[in-house]
């Protein structure tokens, strides 16, 4: 009995806060939330997916080519990308943004520090394009500055921000721009970043996460009326508005999750548009999808610790069911590593009835539950997404794989990032590393 207990405390010291929550709860009822939180998330995003389409994409044209907003005043439109070593990609992207139907464009390419042929290519670029311009910066100042040099070197109030190895479809920054000058209170809309590397698994389960997870996501939250996130490689913005809140923070690891909080607490709207579409690259190596999704999950963290005062405001009340749901999934994290805590300890060493894990995995009709929706939600997706990814349905196929990945990777990204981000005491500088761009593949 004496070994147990000791075995019992020094379970309870590995454990440290999440022990006391144990304590108050059952295995089983930590059990229930670990299993029955997807399944409920995944309801919300399906009914919020579907209220969306309902109100709005039903209406659209399936030719959306054609249907393109007339922007009144054909007002200049600002195109920022900021790239560090993007020299294999570079040309693709200035391409695509010279090659939008909207004609009164500027296209201006900031040279963050890059050591490769960035720079040169960019700058013969523009000797032979006059609406492109080149700004260098001489050291690695980190995309948030890079933006805040263009932000300031633009001549108009509408920033069409992607990254340096993203192509727009030749109508993105019409739908981009439209709610901006429709609505006063629009301060910045996101795109529909679409995925062209698919040379690999990986690679290929992220065209579903994007159309059946992500996209499902933006959808339901612009229902609710708040958004967690901008797409950082393809977002717009009002100039005025970005001023209004000081532009991007230099500090922070995800500079889009920052702003998209920082604009709504002003006061500011967040617009989801899907036919903004950016072809995008993505990692294809799990080691690039792994620092990727760290560097998200870092910056996740940072922006829900740094606003962690406003549940104390009742003027950011919109906000609260945000933080509620980072708050979950956060807790579902260390729900699931805890379980798998007690389940180990108890084999080696035995527990108490109320906290012992029996099974790790879940019941056969929860699993059974759990596929049925996960076909419904990939099936929802297809029914939504598919008129702008024509062969969406045969990508789909892969994403069969994807639940399994998508909740593996938010378990360990979570229980990776959350600590390091509260014990960092000292803020930095958030500077550019070169991610793995998998193999382009066009749209």
């Amino acid at each position: 009995m004496t070994e147990r207990l000791i075995a019992f405390s020094v379970l309870l010291a590995v454990l440290g806060t999440p022990a006391g929550v144990i304590l108050a709860v059952t295995s089983q009822y930590l059990t229930n939330f670990v299993f029955y939180y997807p399944l409920t998330m995944s309801g919300i995003w399906m009914a919020g997916g579907l209220f969306f389409w309902w109100k709005w994409e039903r209406h659209w044209r399936w030719g959306y080519s054609t249907d393109v907003p007339q922007l009144k005043d054909m007002p200049l439109i600002s195109i920022l990308i900021p790239s560090h070593n993007e020299g294999d990609n570079i040309l693709d992207t200035l391409d695509a943004a010279t090659g939008q139907h909207y004609p009164n464009i500027e296209i201006i390419v900031i040279n963050d520090g890059s050591t490769d042929r960035t720079g040169e290519l960019c700058e013969r670029y523009a000797n032979l394009n006059p609406k492109v311009r080149v700004i260098h910066l001489a050291h690695n100042q980190g995309k948030a500055m890079a933006l805040r040099m263009g932000a300031l070197a633009a001549k108009s109030e509408y920033l069409v921000c992607i990254d340096g190895d993203a192509m727009l479809a030749p109508d993105a920054c019409a739908y981009l721009v439209a709610p901006l000058i429709k609505q006063k209170n629009v301060g910045a809309v996101t795109g529909n970043p679409r995925i062209r590397t698919r040379s690999t698994l990986i690679g290929r389960i992220q065209v579903g996460e994007f159309s059946s997870i992500i996209g499902l996501i933006k959808r339901t939250q612009r229902v609710y009326g708040r958004v967690f996130s901008v797409s950082g490689v393809v977002a717009a913005f009002k100039r005025s508005a970005l001023h209004d809140v000081g532009y991007w923070s230099l500090d922070m690891i995800t500079e889009d999750i920052d702003i998209t909080w920082k604009l709504q607490l002003a006061r500011w709207n967040v617009f989801y548009e899907p036919r903004a579409l950016c072809w995008i690259l993505m990692p294809e190596t799990l080691r690039g999808l792994w620092k990727q999704r760290l560097r998200w999950a870092r910056g996740g963290a940072e922006v829900f610790l740094k606003n962690l005062a406003i549940l104390l405001v009742w003027q950011h009340r919109r906000m609260w069911l945000l933080m509620l749901d980072y708050a979950l999934s956060t807790l579902w994290a260390f729900s699931l590593a805890v379980l798998a805590i007690l389940w180990l300890w108890g084999k080696l060493f035995g527990l108490p009835d109320q906290l012992s894990v029996a099974e790790l995995l879940p019941p056969s009709y929860t699993g059974l539950i759990l596929a049925a929706v996960c076909l419904l939600q990939f099936g929802i997706s297809i029914l939504i997404d598919r008129r702008y990814e024509p062969g969406l349905t045969r990508s789909l196929y892969w994403i069969v794989w994807y639940p399994f990945v998508y909740w593996l990777i938010s378990l360990t990204t979570t229980l990776f990032s959350f600590p390091s981000v509260m014990l960092r005491i000292r803020r930095q500088r958030a500077r550019w590393s070169s991610p793995d761009r998998g193999i382009k593949e066009q749209p």
